[in-house]
């Protein structure tokens, strides 16, 4: 059943994402990634809000927590994710483990992105 509230949360937040996406488009153009900044502003915000609201309230229902959290969340902006996980770290005091993360994380995902380019580039 997890699986499932995932699915469809991460197809709300992926068609929310995509929305941003083209209206920042519009309102913007297109020589910044305006909505990339936006859905990473706005969900670690609303991470941070539900994040909160489940520590302190706590009457919200694991399939709830799911559907929001990794579902809508996740399919709206997985930094959200990344920034949770940061200041996890930090509030436990872990400061260095916290930098390291956020370094390795931009860095070897960057990284990542440049060796994949790198591979198609080989066999196109």
């Amino acid at each position: 059943m997890g699986y499932l509230i995932v699915f469809l949360g991460g197809g709300i937040g992926a068609a929310l994402r995509h929305g941003v996406n083209l209206g920042t488009a519009r309102a913007f153009g297109t020589a910044f990634p305006y909505g990339t900044l936006t859905v990473n502003v706005v969900g670690s915000l609303i991470m941070g809000v539900l994040a909160a609201y489940f520590a302190f309230k706590g009457d919200a229902t694991q399939h709830w927590r799911l559907f929001l959290t990794t579902g809508i969340l996740g399919g709206f902006t997985t930094f959200s994710a990344f920034s949770l996980d940061v200041a996890l770290l930090y509030e436990r005091g872990e400061v260095s483990l916290a930098a390291l993360y956020v370094l390795l994380s931009v860095a070897v995902s960057i990284a990542g992105l440049f060796a994949g380019l790198a591979i198609v580039r080989q066999f196109a």
